[in-house]
């Protein structure tokens, strides 16, 4: 096998999908174009990621739009568009479900045979699992597995037909963490070598992290944001897609105006300035800061410019470790809770606990206002 797509025909792999999908109770309309690369699809459940996959792989009809792989339109339905709809098993989609869907009558080796044709298929369906360092258990029946070995089978299955595009729904879920661990190597060492269009589904932020490139937000039925991993976590589009990500720090607040400093804030009484941007005074933002922007304030030392901002008191109601130190929670004097992750390798250690009050600095640079109400 060789990279860049040339195991595939030489095609770069390409997906367009733009497509609307209804039910008596829930609406799916969906944008998306993956190129070679691994793109998560992530939100909460029912948020329309598996109905997305099946759409693509052609295993239920959207009501209209259009899908194309490679070039090629697998589907197309609409007022102005002749009507296409490839069969699934014309689509060349490597399939991997959440629960592998072996056939339990079939051999490990028989498994990963399955969508081939011609003579060849037995060697093919070799070649694949010697991939999956899996040549020990080519006739062993799936009961026979553990869940990894499973996992993997039901990989090579979806790659033996050379698929244009690989859907995972929640493909490692069921594993042990080190299980896991290793099949996101696997798969990000696959699709590196095979130049593989993948669409990655999961509920888990660690999941996203561990294999994505770039990263889809979904939310009832709708794509809230698309982007590079690190730039959807760094800068949400919207309150909706920084609570989908599960960021901390999330409050409503009133612009006051504007001073030298920036853009003042009204949060329930609480002043707080955050870099100058336009926005009109009276309007209500969401805005976020990291935990670990929030300082907590030294009682005798004197202020700094870095947190002369955004002071603010409070009482510690909640402490938990976490790796380097712990995870405070702090109700603020306005009546909202705050997160503060204080490191245990400061200058000087504060010994706090449970029911201390402290003063902190929400870090006017790192304040971020990520959408109007």
């Amino acid at each position: 096998m060789q990279a860049n797509g040339s195991a595939f025909g030489g095609v770069t792999p390409r997906l367009t999908a733009d497509f609307t999908v209804r039910r008596p109770d829930f609406c799916l309309h969906v944008r998306l174009e993956v190129g070679a690369e691994i793109l998560v699809l992530f939100g909460p459940s029912g948020s329309g990621k598996t109905t997305t996959l099946s759409a693509i792989a052609g295993l239920i009809e959207p009501e209209e739009g259009g899908i194309t792989l490679d070039g090629e339109t697998v589907f197309a339905k609409g007022r102005a568009v002749r009507a296409v709809n490839v069969p699934a098993r014309r689509r060349h989609v490597g399939y991997v479900f959440q629960q592998y869907a072996l056939f339990p009558h079939l051999t490990a080796l028989e498994n990963v045979a399955y969508p081939l044709r011609g003579p060849e298929r037995g060697v093919r369906a070799g070649e694949l699992l010697a991939r999956m360092n899996l040549t020990h258990v080519a006739a062993h029946y799936p009961f026979e597995l553990s869940g990894g070995q499973q996992q993997r089978i039901a990989l090579a299955r979806a790659l033996a037909a050379a698929p244009r595009v690989l859907l995972l729904d929640e493909p490692f879920s069921a594993l042990d963490a080190a299980a896991r661990q290793r099949m996101q190597g696997e798969l990000l060492a696959l699709q590196l070598e095979l130049g593989l269009a993948v669409v990655y589904v999961t509920h888990r932020l660690e999941d996203a992290f561990a294999v994505g490139q770039r990263l889809a937000v979904m939310r009832d039925g709708r794509v809230e944001q698309v982007g590079p991993l690190a730039d959807v976590f760094r800068n949400p589009a919207n309150q909706h897609v920084a609570e989908i990500m599960g960021i901390p720090n999330l409050l409503r607040a009133r612009v006051a105006g504007a001073d030298g400093d920036g853009l003042v804030l009204d949060w329930d009484g609480l002043r707080l300035v955050v870099p100058p941007q336009d926005i009109a005074t009276g309007s209500s933002v969401t805005a976020y800061v990291r935990p670990e922007d929030v300082k907590i304030l030294y009682p005798d030392r004197p202020l700094v410019d870095a947190v002369r901002f955004n002071l603010a008191s409070g009482r510690i109601v909640g402490s938990n470790p976490h790796p380097g130190g712990r995870i405070l929670q702090v109700l603020l004097s306005n009546q909202h809770l705050i997160e503060v992750r204080h490191s245990s390798y400061t200058y000087v250690p504060l010994g706090l606990q449970v029911g201390d009050e402290v003063r902190l600095s929400l870090r006017r640079e790192a304040l971020v206002v990520i959408g109007q109400a």
